[in-house]
């Protein structure tokens, strides 16, 4: 017996409501759909349907395994289309989202790439730091910070990132080092609101998060002007460890209180699931996994 196909038929016949409906659907006889049941139901040994001259019902275990059964036809759809798009060559839209500083400095490069690669491809960036519903706008492909909610989507970790607080050598020679979370109370600080839209910041002492409420000398949605102000020696400021790696490299900015930090931050490539069918989509999140898991987020 061929389980796919009498898993097939086990699952029309529910759908249509009667074998006689269920064999035309599947351009079939009748009699070989009454065969396939029946020996669907004595291979698993157990009774899947109650039948009537008129109607048909499910068992208790017919609904079990109905619903197993589109699962397990489901995934081999899914199997097959997926080796079917790498067949094809990449054509078309795609669209993509990411955070605005990560996109320009690691996604943007990516896409240029791709299209380089794939001349039949049109692609379309989007570099949004607010949360971007990707099935309700029509997305194919995201780049996402933070710990993905939405279980409708496939989240692909590709890294990871610190929350930092830095400030700028002239403000800690003029100021001093703080030395704990606790020594920020007693600062101005910058204010990147992307990051910290309130002005509690948190910490990790011990065990326990901690939230440190801080004065804010300067406010702003923008991450360039936060950091230009807080390399400015307006004070301390928190950001994501990427948004500030070339200015510690260059030592416009040092970090601070460390070992007091938050759990890093996820970094995942992101997308619906029925979008990785389509040949653009598989392409592209193997590129942008493969290249930003061998790309260092100081």
């Amino acid at each position: 017996m061929d389980k796919l196909e009498a898993m097939t038929t086990f699952v029309r016949i529910v759908e249509c409501g009667s074998l006689t409906r269920a064999a035309e659907a599947l351009a079939t006889s009748l009699p070989t759909v009454v065969r396939t049941l029946a020996a669907l139901e004595h291979n698993l040994g157990v009774r899947l349907l109650n039948r009537t001259t008129r109607r048909i019902h499910l068992t208790d275990e017919g609904a079990l395994y109905l619903d197993q059964c589109r699962a397990i036809l489901e995934a081999v759809r899914d199997a097959e289309s997926s080796l079917a798009a790498r067949q094809l060559e990449p054509q078309g839209r795609l669209a993509i989202t990411a955070p605005i500083l990560f996109g320009r400095r690691y996604v943007a490069p990516l896409v240029n790439a791709f299209l380089a690669w794939h001349p039949a491809v049109n692609a379309e960036l989007s570099l949004l730091d607010r949360p971007v519903n990707v099935i309700d706008e029509g997305l194919d492909v995201g780049v996402r910070i933070g710990v993905l909610a939405d279980s409708s989507l496939v989240a692909i970790p590709v890294g990871s990132l610190r929350r930092v607080v830095c400030a700028s050598p002239q403000y800690l020679r003029k100021h001093g080092v703080p030395q704990t979370p606790e020594d920020l109370r007693r600062r101005p600080c910058v204010r990147f609101m992307g990051l910290t839209p309130a002005s509690d910041w948190r910490f990790r002492i011990g065990r326990r998060n901690v939230a440190i409420g801080v004065a804010t000398r300067l406010a702003t949605n923008q991450v360039d002007a936060a950091i230009a102000a807080c390399e400015a020696g307006l004070g301390p400021a928190m950001f994501l460890s990427y948004q500030v790696a070339a200015a510690v490299a260059q030592r416009k900015l040092r970090y601070l209180l460390s070992q007091f930090e938050l759990p890093p931050v996820p970094v995942n490539v992101i997308y619906p699931h029925a979008k990785l069918r389509s040949a653009n989509v598989r392409a592209f999140v193997d590129l942008a996994v493969s290249t930003l898991r061998a790309t260092r987020f100081v």
